[in-house]
C-alpha cells in the first residue's frame, strides 16, 4: 500500500496551514497538504527547512527533527536516529542550507522515515534547486 505522504505528493507529511505554490486545488485529505506532484512537495518541505535554520535556528538534525516530528505526535529520538545513521551526520552538527549535499541528503532520510520509502533524488535536488533560486528572484 502507498503511503499516504507519497499519495499527497507529500513525502515529508506537511499539516495543513500554509498557502503553497503547487497545492492541489481540491484537497482531500483533512490533516496534510496535498501537492499537483512531487516536486511541489519536496520543495515546500525545503521552504520550512529553510525557515527552521535561517529564521529559527534550528539548524541542526536534533533540534530540526524534534520540531518537525515532536515526540506527542512521533518517536522522535528514533526519528532522528534513522536520519543520522542514513546521513552520516551527528545529530548536533551545525548545518546550513547553503549546503547542497547535505540538505539533499538530510530531506532524503526524512522521507524515508516518513514514508517508508525513498523518491527520486533527481527530484529532490530540483526542489532544493527551485527553492535556492526563489531566493534571488526580485518580485
Amino acid at each position: 500500500m502507498t503511503s499516504r505522504g507519497i499519495r499527497n505528493n507529500n513525502p515529508l507529511n506537511i499539516r495543513i496551514g500554509n498557502t503553497w505554490y503547487g497545492e492541489r486545488e481540491h484537497c482531500t485529505d483533512k490533516e496534510f497538504e496535498q501537492f499537483e506532484c512531487m516536486l511541489y512537495g519536496v520543495r515546500a518541505g525545503f521552504v520550512l527547512l529553510k525557515r527552521y535554520i535561517e529564521r529559527y535556528h534550528l539548524d541542526t538534525i536534533l533540534e530540526i527533527i524534534h520540531r518537525w516530528a515532536p515526540s506527542s505526535e512521533n518517536n522522535t529520538a528514533a526519528y532522528i536516529q534513522a536520519v543520522v545513521e542514513r546521513t552520516g551526520i551527528s545529530s548536533c552538527e551545525k548545518l546550513r542550507f547553503s549546503d547542497k549535499q547535505t540538505m539533499v541528503a538530510l530531506v532524503d532520510a526524512m522521507i524515508l522515515v516518513e514514508c517508508g520509502t525513498t523518491i527520486s533524488n533527481n527530484i529532490i535536488t530540483d526542489a532544493y534547486d527551485m527553492v535556492l533560486c526563489e531566493q534571488y528572484r526580485k518580485i
